[in-house]
């Protein structure tokens, strides 16, 4: 209990940190992927922590008539120029810091899943991954494991949980910063 709130604490305190300080270049891809798009926050369900669904706040990567998939499942085309940049940079990531104040997400944590991704949920159920809070990045990212594996996905996750403490949710979000893990896949077609 004791390091849940020592993480709620850290989460909250570089968040608001994090906003501040990055707060012209989220105005600057804000205004970029309106141009782009139209609609420069994308929006879409996620399941959280014991289940609940929540909005998942992202700078917008696709273009509109994009498909509501996991990223695994998108075509390399529906991902827009800028698109590219700031999903590389994770730049795209910075508005579930909004996520992450209102408690819906940690920073680090397994990655939030669609409500339509079954056969994830079904082995995250098996391994209590809903436990917890679902996360910005997490040992599974660093390691270049997406949910197009399922499985394996949820047991490095179930790894992560089990062995967090304050050094590995620094490490982990260290890690991210400089670099670790790309995110999904996209099909290259």
């Amino acid at each position: 209990l004791k390091l849940i709130s020592t993480i709620r604490f850290y989460d909250l305190l570089i968040s608001f940190v994090v906003l501040i300080i990055f707060s012209p270049l989220i105005i600057f891809t804000l205004l970029i992927c309106f141009l782009e798009t139209r609609k420069p926050i994308f929006v879409q369900k996620r399941v959280g922590k014991y289940k609940k669904t929540f909005n998942l706040f992202k700078f917008r990567t696709m273009y509109l008539d994009t498909p509501s998939l996991a990223s695994h499942l998108v075509n390399k085309k529906s991902v827009t120029k800028f698109g590219r940049f700031i999903r590389l940079t994770k730049i795209d990531e910075l508005p579930q810091l909004f996520n992450v104040i209102k408690g819906e997400m940690s920073l680090v944590g397994p990655r939030p899943c669609l409500t339509n991704q079954e056969e994830l949920i079904f082995y995250r159920n098996k391994y209590n991954i809903f436990d917890v809070r679902p996360g910005i990045t997490g040992l599974a990212q660093i390691k270049g494991i997406d949910m197009s594996e399922p499985e394996k996905l949820t047991q490095v996750d179930s790894y992560m949980i089990n062995n967090l403490n304050s050094i590995n949710y620094f490490k982990y979000l260290i890690l991210t910063l400089f670099g670790k893990g790309r995110g999904d896949k996209i099909i290259d077609k």
